[in-house]
């Protein structure tokens, strides 16, 4: 029975060194692979906490499976590798989902604001088509725009949360836009009450006299001819590319603001068809055009210019000319019929207040 109890514990050894426990590399590769799958979904950007806690449980199993195999055969013990391995393989797949339904709900949002986005842009076009402000405001607009189709094109290759940064960029391009507007409206409001008072004295004039006055508004885009202080016809006009603003020097592009008269009536040898000039610039646009340098708003070696007219070749849908007023055509041959040199010519921004 002695020699019993000496084989079988040597029998045993044997058998563990011929039978050793072996690494789950299986389990391995499967954690790596979960980890990676992970990657692709976008884990690292989405849901990094738990991608981050995947890749330190997959490195402490794989250094705990290194450990083990340097140990003596029959002290070989993987349960606590595998463990860590399965913990690896249930977080990095935890990342995954969360990272898929992080980006359902982040495209969900994208695709709602780029909407609202959308509106708005559509908005401001809307209000700045039917501005005079539209050169000067324009850029705010557009360098939205520009955001807004970068914000698409992020869209389009997966990358909403840089969307989301180029669709704020926009909005606050639409910021500046609306500060803008904002400002030139309550510059606009200051000189109602002169725009509103050249109005009535021109009208005031044409009554006492009975002879024929121009009015120009610009907001509108109408072209008055008054009679005897009424208004007898009205066409449509077109007006320097810059009509927001009063004019400020040659080549601004803005139609002048201010009471004129018709210094020549050209009813030949015009570029456009007929014309009536008109006496730009007056004593008032000189002053002004003097104290604006004196203040260095405008450059020193800006020049006043002048041949502001009244011509034909209107009817193209926009803003054009230099700075003249334009009819078509048929409408300078009408407007023509009543009008000589010396008969007034106002031009306003805007007024409210017509006969």
């Amino acid at each position: 029975m002695v020699w019993l109890l000496v084989i079988l514990p040597t029998a045993w050894v044997v058998y563990l060194f011929l039978t050793p426990a072996e690494p789950n590399e299986v389990l391995l590769r499967s954690a790596k692979l979960a980890l990676e799958t992970a990657r692709t979904a976008g884990a690292v950007r989405y849901s990094e906490s738990l991608f981050r806690d995947a890749e330190k449980l997959i490195n402490a199993g794989w250094m705990e499976m290194s450990y083990q195999n340097g140990r003596l055969a029959p002290l070989r013990d993987y349960e606590k590798s595998d463990s860590l391995l399965m913990q690896a393989i249930k977080t990095a797949s935890e990342a995954t989902t969360n990272t898929q339904q992080s980006l359902s709900d982040l495209r969900t949002t994208v695709h709602n604001e780029r909407q609202d986005l959308k509106d708005e842009l559509n908005s401001w076009l809307q209000a700045l088509n039917g501005s005079l402000a539209k050169l000067s405001l324009n850029r705010y607009w557009s360098m939205a725009d520009l955001s807004a189709k970068q914000a698409d094109r992020l869209v389009v290759a997966g990358e909403y949360a840089d969307a989301r940064e180029e669709m704020a960029l926009s909005r606050t391009w639409l910021a500046k836009l609306a500060t803008s507007m904002d400002e030139y409206n309550d510059q606009d409001s200051q000189f109602l009450k002169v725009w509103r008072r050249w109005v009535a004295e021109t009208v005031a004039d044409s009554r006492a006299t009975g002879g024929s006055a121009i009015i120009v508004d610009k907001a509108r885009h109408k072209l008055f001819l008054i009679k005897g202080g009424a208004v007898i016809h009205t066409y449509n006009c077109e007006l320097g590319y810059n009509a927001g603003h009063q004019k400020m020097f040659s080549g601004d592009g803005a139609t002048p603001e201010g009471k004129y008269r018709i210094s020549a009536y050209r009813p030949r040898g015009s570029r456009y068809y007929k014309a009536l000039n008109i006496n730009y610039p007056n004593d008032t646009d000189r002053k002004r055009f003097s104290d604006n340098k004196s203040k260095g708003i405008i450059s020193q070696r800006a020049r006043i210019g002048g041949l502001i007219e009244i011509h034909g070749h209107g009817g193209q849908g926009k803003d054009w000319t230099e700075g003249c007023v334009a009819l078509t055509n048929n409408e300078m041959d009408h407007l023509m019929k009543y009008v000589a040199n010396g008969t007034p010519v106002t031009i306003v921004r805007r007024s409210d207040q017509w006969p």
